[in-house]
């Protein structure tokens, strides 16, 4: 598994203060793997970005202020890159160990249940 380098001090800031938080995971056609990392590096509201092992090419942890947020990031930016065949996001509901364990990632009216796939 590879690993981007630790997030700078201003992405903290900001996973920290989203109201919400999903994992993106992403199936990627093998020819376009190095130009899709890229592409996804560059997009702001990606605070985290892997390549791993199994079932997906790349996980990535979004940052957004809502749902709303999320959709357009998600349908707009990363379906938009060429390469990315399909996605499957699961929405951060509560945060029992890591950065934001206190809890204060999600308030009450963002605190939604959903995982679901996206193709193009």
């Amino acid at each position: 598994m590879h690993k981007l380098p630790p997030r700078r001090g201003s992405e903290v800031s900001r996973v920290n203060m989203a109201s919400l938080i999903a994992f993106v995971s992403i199936f990627v056609e093998s020819p376009y793997m190095d130009d899709v990392v890229q592409a996804l590096s560059r997009l702001d509201k990606v605070v985290d970005l892997y390549e791993v092992t199994g079932e997906f090419d790349i996980v990535t942890v979004v940052s957004a202020s809502d749902i709303e947020e999320f959709r357009d990031v998600l349908k707009n930016k990363i379906m938009k890159v060429k390469g990315v065949k399909s996605t499957v996001s699961s929405i951060v509901l509560k945060t029992h160990k890591g950065s934001g364990s206190n809890g204060d990632i999600l308030n009450a009216t963002s605190a939604v249940a959903a995982s679901f796939s996206h193709r193009k």
